[in-house]
Protein backbone atom coordinates (compact mmCIF):
# COMPACT_ATOMS: atom_id res chain seq x y z
CA UNK A 1 0.00 0.00 0.00
CA UNK A 2 1.54 3.47 -0.93
CA UNK A 3 2.46 5.62 2.08
CA UNK A 4 -0.35 8.23 0.70
CA UNK A 5 -2.89 5.91 1.16
CA UNK A 6 -4.91 6.62 4.72
CA UNK A 7 -5.37 3.59 6.67
CA UNK A 8 -8.81 2.32 8.14
CA UNK A 9 -8.62 1.60 11.76
CA UNK A 10 -9.01 -1.58 11.33
CA UNK A 11 -6.10 -1.80 8.77
CA UNK A 12 -3.88 -0.01 11.60
CA UNK A 13 -4.63 -2.70 13.83
CA UNK A 14 -3.57 -5.08 11.29
CA UNK A 15 -0.61 -3.36 10.48
CA UNK A 16 0.21 -2.60 14.48
CA UNK A 17 -0.03 -6.23 15.47
CA UNK A 18 2.45 -7.62 11.74
CA UNK A 19 4.80 -5.50 13.38
CA UNK A 20 4.08 -5.61 17.07
CA UNK A 21 7.50 -6.83 18.59
CA UNK A 22 6.20 -8.31 22.06
CA UNK A 23 7.13 -11.59 24.03
CA UNK A 24 3.06 -12.29 24.31
CA UNK A 25 2.35 -11.33 20.68
CA UNK A 26 1.04 -15.22 20.21
CA UNK A 27 -1.21 -14.20 23.32
CA UNK A 28 -2.05 -11.08 22.34
CA UNK A 29 -3.41 -12.03 19.09
CA UNK A 30 -5.44 -14.81 20.56
CA UNK A 31 -7.02 -12.17 22.82
CA UNK A 32 -8.16 -9.95 20.04
CA UNK A 33 -9.84 -12.60 17.85
CA UNK A 34 -11.68 -13.63 21.00
CA UNK A 35 -12.93 -9.90 21.46
CA UNK A 36 -13.66 -9.46 17.83
CA UNK A 37 -15.78 -13.07 17.87
CA UNK A 38 -17.80 -11.95 21.13
CA UNK A 39 -19.77 -9.45 19.75
CA UNK A 40 -20.58 -8.36 16.20
CA UNK A 41 -20.80 -4.91 16.61
CA UNK A 42 -17.27 -4.45 17.66
CA UNK A 43 -14.71 -2.57 15.98
CA UNK A 44 -11.54 -1.76 16.35
CA UNK A 45 -9.10 0.85 16.36
CA UNK A 46 -4.85 2.24 17.98
CA UNK A 47 -5.75 3.66 21.15
CA UNK A 48 -2.51 4.73 23.75
CA UNK A 49 -0.33 2.68 21.07
CA UNK A 50 -1.93 -0.74 20.95
CA UNK A 51 -5.47 -1.96 19.86
CA UNK A 52 -8.61 -0.94 21.34
CA UNK A 53 -11.67 -1.92 20.78
CA UNK A 54 -14.99 0.04 20.78
CA UNK A 55 -19.03 -0.13 20.34
CA UNK A 56 -20.72 2.73 18.12
CA UNK A 57 -17.77 4.38 18.03
CA UNK A 58 -17.22 4.76 21.91
CA UNK A 59 -14.14 2.79 23.48
CA UNK A 60 -14.91 -0.26 25.66
CA UNK A 61 -11.84 -2.06 25.82
CA UNK A 62 -8.12 -1.46 25.12
CA UNK A 63 -4.90 -3.45 25.58
CA UNK A 64 -2.06 -2.33 27.82
CA UNK A 65 0.94 -3.97 26.57
CA UNK A 66 3.37 -3.10 29.02
CA UNK A 67 4.19 -4.77 32.21
CA UNK A 68 6.74 -7.29 32.55
CA UNK A 69 5.44 -10.95 32.62
CA UNK A 70 1.63 -10.30 31.55
CA UNK A 71 0.10 -7.81 29.30
CA UNK A 72 -3.76 -6.27 30.49
CA UNK A 73 -6.94 -5.62 29.01
CA UNK A 74 -8.54 -2.47 30.39
CA UNK A 75 -12.24 -2.29 30.71
CA UNK A 76 -13.25 1.70 30.47
CA UNK A 77 -15.77 4.21 29.28
CA UNK A 78 -13.39 6.75 27.30
CA UNK A 79 -10.04 8.43 28.36
CA UNK A 80 -11.57 9.90 30.96
CA UNK A 81 -12.61 8.74 34.12
CA UNK A 82 -16.59 9.07 35.25
CA UNK A 83 -18.31 8.74 38.28
CA UNK A 84 -20.44 6.01 38.19
CA UNK A 85 -23.64 6.11 40.55
CA UNK A 86 -23.01 4.78 44.13
CA UNK A 87 -19.08 4.51 43.11
CA UNK A 88 -20.38 0.56 42.92
CA UNK A 89 -18.23 -1.26 39.64
CA UNK A 90 -19.90 -1.10 36.26
CA UNK A 91 -20.75 -4.68 36.25
CA UNK A 92 -21.06 -7.57 38.50
CA UNK A 93 -17.95 -9.54 38.40
CA UNK A 94 -18.69 -13.11 39.42
CA UNK A 95 -15.30 -14.45 38.65
CA UNK A 96 -13.46 -12.07 40.70
CA UNK A 97 -10.92 -11.75 38.16
CA UNK A 98 -11.28 -7.90 37.17
CA UNK A 99 -9.04 -5.98 39.35
CA UNK A 100 -10.87 -2.41 39.77
CA UNK A 101 -8.99 0.52 39.04
CA UNK A 102 -12.29 2.90 39.58
CA UNK A 103 -15.74 1.89 39.51
CA UNK A 104 -15.72 2.41 35.98
CA UNK A 105 -12.11 1.20 34.85
CA UNK A 106 -11.35 -2.52 34.92
CA UNK A 107 -8.38 -4.67 34.64
CA UNK A 108 -7.89 -8.22 33.62
CA UNK A 109 -3.92 -9.52 33.14
CA UNK A 110 -3.08 -12.51 31.21
CA UNK A 111 0.49 -14.17 32.29
CA UNK A 112 0.43 -16.80 29.21
CA UNK A 113 -1.50 -18.88 26.81
CA UNK A 114 -2.69 -21.34 29.11
CA UNK A 115 -4.06 -18.21 31.45
CA UNK A 116 -5.44 -16.87 28.16
CA UNK A 117 -7.50 -20.31 27.22
CA UNK A 118 -8.44 -20.83 30.70
CA UNK A 119 -10.21 -17.10 30.94
CA UNK A 120 -11.91 -17.09 28.06
CA UNK A 121 -15.40 -18.10 28.64
CA UNK A 122 -14.87 -15.38 31.31
CA UNK A 123 -13.31 -12.78 28.90
CA UNK A 124 -16.48 -13.66 26.39
CA UNK A 125 -18.82 -12.65 29.12
CA UNK A 126 -17.25 -9.94 30.86
CA UNK A 127 -16.81 -8.09 27.29
CA UNK A 128 -20.48 -8.81 26.77
CA UNK A 129 -22.03 -7.28 30.59
CA UNK A 130 -19.20 -4.40 30.06
CA UNK A 131 -20.71 -3.52 26.67
CA UNK A 132 -24.43 -3.88 27.90
CA UNK A 133 -23.80 -1.94 30.92
CA UNK A 134 -21.76 0.94 29.34
CA UNK A 135 -24.40 1.16 26.54
CA UNK A 136 -26.16 4.40 28.02
CA UNK A 137 -22.89 5.53 29.87
CA UNK A 138 -22.26 9.39 29.37
CA UNK A 139 -19.46 10.10 27.35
Amino acid sequence: MAPNNKLTDSEQVVEFMNNLEHPFKEEIIAVRKIILATNNRITEKIKWNAPSFCVNGDDKITFNLRGKGFFRLIFHCGAKVKEVPNRQPLINDEGGLLEWASSDRAILKFTDMNDVISKEIYLKEIINKWIDATESYPN
